[in-house]
């Protein structure tokens, strides 16, 4: 099933502002930029952090493989990742 598009909106939103709250400038940062060094350029220690900041506003968590290729992920990708954790959780 979708995910609701409001819903996707809302955790690129939450993602963003986590990032601009770790220091990262979002201004060029969109659904198709990829997370790691081949986009954003977020560091490995900052996606370990926003990842612990989605797990604990979202309620999902991320194994320790998942947590790695995070960085190949983009922010849309990435979204619809925690949507569909967030989605199935909710459905337990």
């Amino acid at each position: 099933m979708p995910h609701p598009a409001s819903e996707v909106t809302t955790i690129k939103q939450f993602i963003l502002t986590s990032l601009q709250e770790m220091n990262y400038d979002v201004a060029d940062i969109d659904d198709d930029s990829q997370l790691g060094p081949a986009g954003a350029d977020v560091s490995s220690l900052a996606l370990v952090e926003l990842a612990v900041r989605v797990e604990d506003a979202y309620g999902v968590k991320f194994s320790e493989d998942e947590a790695e290729e995070l960085a190949g992920k983009t922010v849309g990708e990435f979204c619809l990742i925690v949507a569909g954790m967030a989605t199935t959780k909710t459905a337990e």
